[in-house]
This record gives C-alpha cells, sequence and structure tokens, in this order.
C-alpha cells in the first residue's frame, strides 16, 4: 500500500473540515499517522505524523510547531484560523486547521480513518491477496484462487511445482473462471455450504478436484477459495483453507474501502476540475492523466449524461444515483480507474482523448459517441427511463475540462427524443444558436428592434409576417424558395413582406438589418428552423 502524501489527504478531507494555510515542503510529504498533543508527556520522534494541537490555542503554538519539526512530523493542526503561519513555514512544516468548535476526538478520528484508508497506486487493494494465495498454498499443499461472488479470479498462488490442471490454466489467464452448467452447480453447492467443502473434478481431460470455501463477512458472501487437489494436499487442508477465507474476507473489505475511497476521492476532484477549481498538475497525477506522447498535457472530454424530465421528483434522486454507478462500470470497464461524479443531477465522466489530436480523431471520437450511446441504451434497459448523454469538445489537458464541461452541458439542452446522444461538433449549430439567445437576451441593446413589432402584429392580427420573414431570409432572400418553405404561392409572400414593410418600418433592403432581425426572429423569437 503506497504511503499516503499531504495531498492525498487533503483530498478526502480537505476543504470545510480541515484546512490547508501553509505547506512549505509540498503536498508530496508523507503522512503516517494522525496523533493528539499530550502536554504531560514528552513529544516523541515521530517522522510522517500530524500532531493534533489538543489545549494548545492556535496562537501560541508556535513552540509546539518548531517541536513537531524537531521529531520529524509533517504537520500541525490547530484550531481556529490564527495559526502559527511564520514558524511553520520557517521550521518547514505544513500548518492546518480546523474549525474552533471541532471536537478534536473526531478530527482524530476522520485524519486517522483517511490516512489508514489511502488505497493502493493501482487503485484495486488486491495486491495482499497474491500474498495470502501464497500462503495458503503453500499451508493446504495445493494451488490456490482467490474469486469474487462473479467468478473473477482475484489473486492466484504462484508456488513453484504445484499440480495445475486446464481450468485453472483457462482461468488464470483470462481472469475468470469458464462458465458451463458443472460449474454452476458446483457454485451452487458451494455457497450453500457454510464450512470447507470437496468438489469432484469435471469432465475433462485432466481437471482435478478441489477443495473450496466461500468467503463471507456478516451474512455476506463476499467471494470464495479454491484449492486444487492432485491428492497431496496435508492433513490439516480443510482447517488451513478455513483460517485462509477469515483472512480473504477481511482483505477483500479492507479492498472495497480502498476501492470506494479512490472513487470518492476521483469524484470530488473530478467535481472541482468541472467548476475550475482543482490544481490540474496535482489532478493529472492522481487520476494517472499525465503528460501524451508529445509531451503535451494528454487530452481528455467530459461526458454527460442526464435522466428524461419525465422521472418522477420522488423518484429522480434514487435514479440518478443508480445512473451514477451504471456510468461508472462502463467506464472502469473500458479506461480502468475512472473519474465520474454526480452534480445537480446530471452525470459527468472524464474520458481520455489520445488519438484526437493528428493520428485517428474520427475513430477515437466515434469511441467515445459509441460508449456514450451503449451506457444510453443500457441505461434505458435497467432504469426504465430514457437517458440523454452531451459530448463536450477535446480540450488539451485538463487546466480546460471547465470548457469541455460547459459544452457538454450546452448539448444536454439541444437533444431530444430523435437525437438522444451527440457531441458538440454534431450540433455546433444548435448550441451556437442556444448561446447566442442566452447573450443576446442579457443585454437590451442587441435584444431590442423590429422584431418585436412583427411578432406583437402576428399575435394581435393573426397574420404571419415573422414566419414569411424567416423562410424569406433562410432561402437566402429567395421569394420562390420562401414560398417552397412555407407551401404557399410567391406572390403570398411578396404581399407580406411588402406589408410588413410598410406597417411596421421593417427596411428589408438593408444587409446588416437582415442579418440582426433574422437572428433575433430566430434565437429571441424561438422561430428556430420552423416556417
Amino acid at each position: 500500500m503506497d504511503a499516503c502524501t499531504l495531498g492525498d489527504l487533503l483530498d478526502v478531507v480537505g476543504g470545510p473540515s480541515v484546512r490547508l494555510q501553509t505547506a512549505p515542503a509540498g503536498l508530496a510529504v508523507p503522512v503516517t499517522e494522525a496523533l493528539l498533543y499530550d502536554a504531560h508527556a514528552p513529544l516523541t520522534r515521530a517522522p510522517g505524523a500530524l500532531l493534533l494541537a489538543v489545549g494548545v490555542r492556535a496562537s501560541a503554538a508556535g513552540p509546539l510547531t518548531r517541536a513537531a519539526a524537531e521529531a520529524g512530523m509533517s504537520g500541525l493542526v490547530v484550531r481556529g484560523p490564527d495559526g502559527p503561519l511564520a514558524e511553520a513555514e520557517s521550521a518547514g512544516v505544513a500548518l492546518l486547521s480546523v474549525d474552533e468548535d471541532a471536537a478534536w476526538h473526531h478530527v482524530h478520528l476522520l485524519l486517522a480513518s483517511a490516512i489508514g484508508a489511502r488505497p493502493s497506486a493501482t487503485g484495486s487493494g488486491l495486491g495482499d491477496l497474491f500474498a495470502l494465495a501464497d500462503a495458503v498454498a503453500a499451508a493446504v499443499g495445493g494451488a490456490t484462487a482467490i474469486e469474487d461472488p462473479r467468478q473473477r479470479i482475484l489473486a492466484y498462488s504462484t508456488v513453484p511445482g504445484q499440480p495445475v490442471d486446464e481450468d485453472r490454466r483457462t482461468g488464470i489467464l483470462g481472469l475468470q473462471v469458464p462458465g458451463s452448467p458443472a460449474n454452476s452447480e458446483q457454485y451452487r453447492v458451494l455457497f450453500a455450504a457454510e464450512g470447507v467443502v470437496r468438489l469432484p473434478a469435471l469432465a475433462g481431460s485432466d481437471n482435478l478436484p478441489r477443495l473450496a470455501v466461500a468467503v463471507r463477512a456478516g451474512g455476506e458472501t463476499l467471494g470464495s477459495l479454491w484449492v486444487v487437489d492432485d491428492g497431496g494436499l496435508a492433513p490439516d487442508a480443510e482447517e488451513a483453507l478455513a483460517q485462509g477465507a477469515s483472512t480473504a474476507a477481511l482483505l477483500l473489505l479492507r479492498a472495497r474501502a480502498a476501492q470506494e475511497l479512490a472513487r470518492h476521492q476521483n469524484g470530488d476532484l473530478l467535481r472541482r476540475l468541472l467548476d475550475g477549481t482543482a490544481d490540474p498538475a496535482g489532478a493529472a497525477h492522481r487520476l494517472g492523466m499525465g503528460l501524451g506522447p508529445d509531451g503535451n498535457p494528454a487530452p481528455v472530454r467530459v461526458a454527460a449524461f442526464v435522466l428524461d424530465s419525465s422521472v418522477s421528483a420522488a423518484d429522480v434522486e434514487q435514479t440518478a444515483l443508480r445512473l451514477l454507478d451504471l456510468v461508472r462500470l462502463q467506464c472502469e470497464a473500458r479506461y480502468g480507474r475512472h473519474a465520474v461524479v454526480l452534480v445537480d443531477g446530471v452525470v459527468y465522466a472524464l474520458l481520455p482523448a489520445l488519438g484526437e489530436r493528428g493520428g485517428a480523431p474520427r475513430r477515437r471520437t466515434n469511441s467515445h459517441r459509441g460508449l456514450a450511446e451503449d451506457i444510453v441504451r443500457r441505461a434505458g434497459q435497467a432504469l426504465r427511463v430514457p437517458v440523454r448523454a452531451g459530448l463536450g469538445d477535446v480540450v488539451g489537458g485538463l487546466a480546460e475540462v471547465r470548457a469541455s464541461r460547459d459544452d457538454a452541458d450546452l448539448v444536454l439542452r439541444v437533444l431530444g427524443p430523435e437525437l438522444p446522444v451527440a457531441t458538440v461538433e454534431e450540433v455546433r449549430p444548435r448550441v451556437t444558436l442556444l448561446r447566442l439567445t442566452e447573450v443576446l437576451g442579457e443585454r437590451r441593446e442587441l435584444s431590442t428592434g423590429g422584431w418585436r413589432r412583427v411578432l406583437a402584429h402576428d399575435a394581435e392580427h393573426g397574420t404571419e409576417y415573422a414566419r414569411t420573414l424567416v423562410a424569406w431570409l433562410d432561402a437566402g432572400c429567395d421569394m420562390a424558395g420562401a414560398a417552397r418553405l412555407l407551401a404557399v404561392h410567391a406572390n403570398t409572400c411578396r404581399y407580406r413582406l411588402r406589408q410588413a414593410q410598410q406597417q411596421l418600418g421593417i427596411d428589408l433592403d438593408d444587409p446588416d438589418e437582415r442579418l440582426v432581425l433574422w437572428l433575433q426572429l430566430r434565437t429571441l423569437g424561438g422561430l428556430g428552423s420552423r416556417h
């Protein structure tokens, strides 16, 4: 398990709970434990520790800061904002603060839990399972495998000289137990039993019997432990395997906790990237998204998924959480460890986009779009509600994630049942008009003009001047083209346009006025492409 750094710790507990005042040695310093200061006991050497200044006012914690530095500690935690900032910077230790009314025992528990749950570099936390598999294999006398409830192989022994059969070889190569009716029956027997079971060899040329036990914790089945029985197992093999299952349960629970913590960290980090408040360099290291082959920041894209508005208010929160799980599962299956987060009812995923710039951009774009389409299809089936997905533009690194998120949000706003998935490039005209509508509506001088008189006249007199004007302008000021769009005679179009000019003071001979009129009617007037 990798050492927890100050940066890792702040990713988990930083913000309202624990605030960083200064870190003169940087955020990469290791943090090994959280210690409560005891004024009646000597301060012993504790490299990497965070010292909680219990009983010491923040403004009077200067001497304690220097003492912590002499003891090799990484930092000091005080209550309140007026801590010894200058002393901490001079001593080279980090200074963190918590609220003045924070309970020290709660702060200690928070920090100790975050430090102890630091996930491994792979994010899986399964490294110790391989060591356990080797230990069980040595004690029992047979090749060992540890599986999850879905019959995926999480770890296997590598003790030399132990016989293996075709089923084990195939399973290890694919990290998945081969499926068959006979195999399914053995798992049924195994999970129905309370202890170790002996299972006969499956039909095959060299398959061997098995000794197996379910791995459980608190009544929940976490997986199973299997040993190949070549006839030479130890006399106490069943007892050793049962003990191994107890240890495996603890390791699987710890691995699950590490995985959930990694997901929480990555999700929180993505949330800050989306709103532009995260440090891109630190985020790139944490998410495993560094530089591309060209030495530049690796390009990324934001994908956004949202439930159809038909979901009832009572169900939307729970359904959105299920959508979050589904998007995360599919992204992790495609890209491994992944950042996915739910923000205000929208599920955002950060997609690596190496290959977008140069190389084969179309193929990579199709890959992202294909993933989004697959998620939308699966979500529709699993949640029984339509889901839509918008993909932002590919941007040059994590510093530009907010721009891609803005794109994805705009795409979501122009999607509908006829187009549930799209990239921003596919709907660029629609999102451009949408943004123009917002900009025009915000500025009085841009939202006034003859278009209002046209719409008001139509509403009062039942005329169709606005539709005729938009059709004529859409047709490039061609009367016959406008007539075709409206399915009327060209003379009708000509009459309407002449009346609009005479009654409403519209100057259609001025190209600038024509352009502004068309833009305002198409956006602010809400006519769109309708004629």
